[in-house]
Order: C-alpha cells, then structure tokens, then sequence
C-alpha cells in the first residue's frame, strides 16, 4: 500500500497527543500567587538587644533615620519555610554574629497566622550569604516548593515576598530583568536581578515565580539605583542544603588559580578567536593547579566538561566539585589547546 504525504501527515497528527492551553500548567493570579507566598514566610525575631543588620550587603541598604540602630524584640528579617518539618531558609546577615548585630540567641519565628516558635540556626554560610534555620512546634508547618531558576527568562513575572522595615508580610510584583548578575559581594556571585521591590528587611524571602515555585531568596537591594532588587537562584542554595543541615557548613572544592577576565584585547594577545574563558594570572604554590601543570598565562576555556563562558563561571563550578575527585581541565596556552587532569582538595575557610 502506498501512503501519500496527506496520509503520513494524518498519521503524525493523530498518532502523537498535542498539549493544548488547558493541558499546560497554568501561572496563578497576583492574589493567588500572594496567598500561597504568605503561607510559608516567616518574620524572623530577635527577643534580645540587636545592632542593625545588613553583613556584606549592608552598603545596599539605606533605612533612614526614622530606624533607631539598635532594638529591643524587633525584626531581623524574613524566611521562609522549605519543609514540613520546619526547616528555614534566609540570608546569613539576618542573623549574623558580631560585629554586624548582636544576635546570640533568642531568635523567634513567626508565621503568617500570627503564631510564633523559638527558632535555632543549624547551618551557615557567609560566602553565599544563607543561613538555615529549625523552628520547633507543632508540625507539619506550611512550606513553600522549590523550582528551577535555571530556566528563567528575561521579562518574566516574578513576585517578592517579605517583612519589609518589620511591617507584616508584603508583596510586590516584577520582571526578571537580569540573570548571572555579579555585584562584587562575594565569590561565588550570580544574582537575579528584578525590579520588583525588595526593600530593607526582605532579605531572606522567597522570590516566587508565577506558578507559586520559589526560584529565588531575596538578598539586597541598591537604594541608588531605583529600586533595582537582587535574589540568589535558588539552585544555587538547593546544592547546599544538605551540607548545611548535616555539618552546619559547607565544603568546597580548591584548584589554587588567581583568575581574570579576558577582554577583547587580552584575548588578542593570547591569541584566542573570543572573549570565553578565565584568565590565569596567579598559580597558588603546592595547590592543586600547580601540581596539574597550569601555569600563569593559561586560559581556562572547561572545567570537568563544562564550559567557562564568563571568568565568574569557574569559582562555582570548582566549589561544587567533590574534595577529592580528578577532573580534566581544558586550557589554551601560548594559542594550543591542552588538557590536564587535576584533583581537587578540600578549600580551607579563613
């Protein structure tokens, strides 16, 4: 039997489903997105004396004169639960030791229908700016879901959701106008960036997307820039959650480089076609580079397969790695490919 181009394509269409409208995953409203945001937010509490916050991102906050430096029971910030069992998440300057605030204990969770429970940190970690919290009460506690912040796209609805100066939770709305963002805050920097507001005393709330998924945890705002908000991706601190939980901690992995940018006229001197890649400008001694062969002058074009696109692409990538596990390294030098093998070690906090 012959079969024409009209019936195979028949055949296609009706031998495979096609997703329609309805069959697709529908965004929420505004207020249904708010209402499921508010469920799993909490205000986190200081029932001691406590200095103003703000740790590394402090010089993006701007609170006005109208906040005294220091409280008594007042707000540090906001979190938001992440498992029935009570588990939350904020930044690590809500509630940070000294120098930045006073904050030694006596820390109080309290959700959105007004109960409060003592909460205790389990787990820090200054250099992505998060801290994980326990709150102990009667569970399950309402939790938010976690998405993928992988896939986000420039101009879509994103909703803030937070204490902002301690008031009761509030909302705003906008549009992700900037993903990989660096700020200079620390090394391991990839912020979103919206324009929906985040102000002070948001830190540490979710930033949900329009199918009520958490993609984001607000951390700082720069009060000179017209509201531009910043929120780590939330696959960022998804990678780390066990090891805050189990160690307090998180290890990382070391590969001992100093490393660059590559503008357009460094990539002409070292002979390279573009601007990817990291620059080798400094090999630590007796580090794991080192040891592997790379040298000053090498450009770091893929680590363990992936590519570095941007310089800021190498620290996170060498930190997730396991302590202890070779990779191959794949470098131009002198204008010729080569690849190496390196294992990495344990980074060793300060």
């Amino acid at each position: 039997m012959r079969l024409t181009l009209s019936t195979l394509l028949a055949f296609a269409f009706f031998s495979f489903p096609v997703l329609s409208a309805e069959d697709l995953p529908r965004p929420y409203t505004f207020s249904a997105l708010a209402e499921i945001g508010n469920r799993s937010v909490v205000n986190i509490r200081s029932s001691e004396v406590g200095e103003e916050g703000g740790g590394p991102l402090k010089d993006f906050f701007r609170l006005g004169d109208f906040l005294d430096a220091e409280v008594k029971a007042g707000s540090l910030g906001t979190g938001f639960i992440i498992d029935p069992a009570g588990l939350v998440l904020t930044n690590y300057h809500v509630v940070a030791p000294q120098p930045w605030n006073r904050v030694a204990g006596g820390i109080t969770a309290r959700l959105s229908d007004g109960r409060e429970f003592p909460a205790r940190v389990i787990g820090t970690d200054e250099k992505l700016n998060v801290a994980l919290l326990r709150i102990e009460g009667e569970r399950p506690f309402p939790s938010a879901t976690l998405g993928d912040s992988a896939h986000l796209e420039i101009g879509e609805w994103v909703m803030a959701v937070g204490n902002p100066f301690g008031i009761e939770t509030s909302v705003t709305v906008g549009v992700v106008s900037g993903t990989g963002r660096v700020l200079g805050a620390g090394p391991y920097d990839h912020f979103i960036q919206t324009d929906a507001g985040i102000h002070a005393g948001n830190s540490g709330g979710p930033l949900l997307n329009l199918h009520g998924k958490v993609v984001g945890m607000n951390a700082a705002v720069r009060s000179s820039a017209q509201g531009i908000g910043f929120a780590t991706p939330i696959n960022m601190l998804k990678k780390i959650l066990s090891s805050l939980e189990k160690e307090g901690k998180v290890t990382r992995g070391w590969l001992g480089v100093m490393i660059q940018s590559l503008t357009r006229d460094l990539a002409r001197a070292f002979q390279l076609e573009g601007e990817r890649g990291a620059l080798v400008s400094q090999v630590m001694k007796e580090s794991p580079a080192e040891q592997a062969g790379v040298l000053r002058g090498d450009v770091i074009m893929r680590f363990d397969g992936k590519e570095v696109g941007k310089m800021h692409d190498l620290p996170s990538l060498v930190a997730e790695t396991l302590v202890g596990k070779t990779v191959s390294l794949a470098l131009i030098r002198k204008g010729m490919p080569l690849e190496l093998r390196v294992k990495i070690r344990r980074l060793e906090e300060n």
